[in-house]
């Protein structure tokens, strides 16, 4: 998995890089600026304008550099370089020599010199890097504010220029660069999975610029980002001579009246996801519905007609997962009062409604048990914390609290779905798309990790595993359909197929 690195960190493993490879600092800034310019080739057409901004720093001179490749392949490029009362870094000093021996390089200190871009242009934003620590402001802000009016597509060198590296919060929305694509080096920015990032960076795509792996694996860091190559090695073999007892048994407590099809949901996506035996314990009123839309599963009614108000003791070997659709009422909190009872030490899988009688029940989140895996939305998280965080780094750094303090693993749910665990560390996915922000899609992933769980994965691998299988499914379902029109039951038929990708 990659590791997600802070400025300062990724400045050591740059110098790092020029030491161990005995190259020099602008030859590394020659790397990135040929593995952006890659990619640039493969989206680009030999008809569009380039207009390339850069600043006087080290991501100013990936710009120029990136200009005087894309001059070389015969692209029509205007380079503008925006010198306000910044100095100029050698490497970027280099750069600028080299552009002009073969084009005009302009340069903007006030206002008055920004250009007019033409919407059918293209645009090259490489103003400000990673180290960047405070608002834009002056002539940058300017520019940058004349970037997003242009209505061009627009991609950013390694990070969005204005935009901070790690908490973005404080940065003036006005003053950030909004990217198409930013192409961002060796390994993402933690700003970028954090919704902060939303309509800044509509695609993250990683760059591999050779950086030397030993100042990498040295750097310390609690966050992550998951991998599909990760998620190979956590699957675990299947025997020839398995039988479905090998495989696992999953109690589901979910549904009440109105809301049995988040049941159907989750024992679908359970069932898909390779669980040997499941039983789901619903209200009466969907017993016939359970049995007849998902006749692999065994059902348990429960003595309610409308909900879920009780059961048995007999689950001490089974995987439990609570909360699709149960509702709040009396009944249901003191059935999951009980369940906390009766399995102090067994980790289970709780969301939406059972989080929500835990958000209202206070007095529940010291008897929730050890190591069990908590999915809330955004909202049901803010609920379960009981603050109002004013940001998505805020909300995140809450989350490792809330799992240091309760011993759980958390799994906030969102573009980047971040795992954030009783260490504190946090691991975020890479898969899914806008399309799984539907009714249901997350009773599909608590039927995915239930049954994970149940075939004897650690609550973390079930969360990461689960999360990355679900978000997959969700991307290879889309490859035949609009985003727009996806839903749950999509995601859960392909689920067979992210197994299959993961698998090769």
């Amino acid at each position: 998995m990659l590791k997600i690195l802070n400025a300062e960190q990724v400045r050591v493993v740059d110098k790092c890089t020029v030491e161990e490879q005995e190259i020099r600092s602008v030859d590394l800034m020659e790397r990135a600026a040929l593995a952006v310019a890659g990619r640039l080739l493969n989206v680009l057409s030999p008809r569009q304008s380039v207009y390339v901004f850069a600043g006087t720093g080290n991501n100013g001179g990936d710009a120029l550099a990136v200009a005087r490749i894309l001059l070389s392949r015969q692209f029509e490029v205007k380079s503008f370089l925006v010198t306000g009362k910044g100095r100029f870094s050698p490497d970027c000093a280099e750069n600028k020599r080299c552009l002009e021996r073969i084009s005009e390089l302009k340069e903007i200190s006030s206002s008055s010199d920004i250009p007019l871009i033409p919407s059918n242009s293209v645009v090259v934003d490489g103003l400000f890097g990673s180290g960047l620590n405070r608002p834009v402001e002056g002539v940058y802000a300017d520019v940058i504010r004349a970037i997003n009016k242009s209505d061009c597509r627009v991609f950013s060198i390694d990070i969005p220029s204005g935009m901070f590296t790690d908490d973005n919060s404080g940065a003036e929305s006005r003053q950030i660069v909004k990217a198409d694509e930013v192409f961002t080096f060796q390994m993402p920015k933690l700003s970028l999975l954090l919704p902060e990032s939303d309509g800044f960076c509509r695609k993250m795509t990683i760059v591999d610029i050779g950086l030397a792996q030993r100042p990498v694996n040295a750097a310390y860091t609690e966050y992550f980002y998951l991998e599909k190559k990760d998620l190979a090695l956590v699957l675990k073999p299947l025997s020839r001579f398995a039988h479905k007892g090998n495989n696992g048994r999953a109690i589901l407590f979910a549904g009440s009246y109105g809301k049995v099809g988040a049941a159907v949901l989750a024992a679908k996506a359970c069932l898909r996801t390779g669980i040997g035996l499941l039983t789901v314990h619903l209200p009466r009123c969907g017993v016939d519905v359970m049995q007849t839309a998902v006749p692999e599963a065994m059902v348990e009614a429960d003595k309610s007609d409308c909900g879920i108000s009780g059961f048995v003791d007999k689950y001490s070997d089974y995987a439990i997962g609570i909360g699709s659709g149960i509702g709040v009422d009396e009944d249901t909190k003191n059935f999951l009062c009980d369940i906390f009872k009766t399995y102090p030490s067994k980790p289970l899988v709780l969301d939406a409604d059972a989080l929500n009688i835990i958000a209202r029940e206070r007095h529940l989140l010291d008897k929730i048990p050890l190591h069990s895996i908590l999915t809330p939305h955004p909202v049901e998280f803010d609920r379960l914390s009981g603050m109002s965080p004013v940001s998505g780094y805020e909300r995140l750094q809450q989350a490792r609290v809330f799992a240091e303090r309760y011993g759980v693993y958390v799994v906030l749910k969102g573009a980047y779905t971040a795992i954030v665990t009783p260490e504190k560390n946090v691991y975020f996915n890479s898969t899914g798309n806008p399309g799984m922000a539907t009714g249901g899609s997350g009773d599909a992933l608590t039927g995915v990790v239930l049954s994970l769980l149940a075939q004897k994965y650690t609550p973390l691998d079930a969360a990461m595993l689960g999360v990355y299988l679900h978000g997959l499914a969700g991307d290879l379902a889309v490859l035949n359909l609009s985003q727009r029109s996806l839903l749950p039951s999509d995601l859960i038929e392909h689920i067979g197929m992210a197994y299959k990708s993961i698998e090769l």
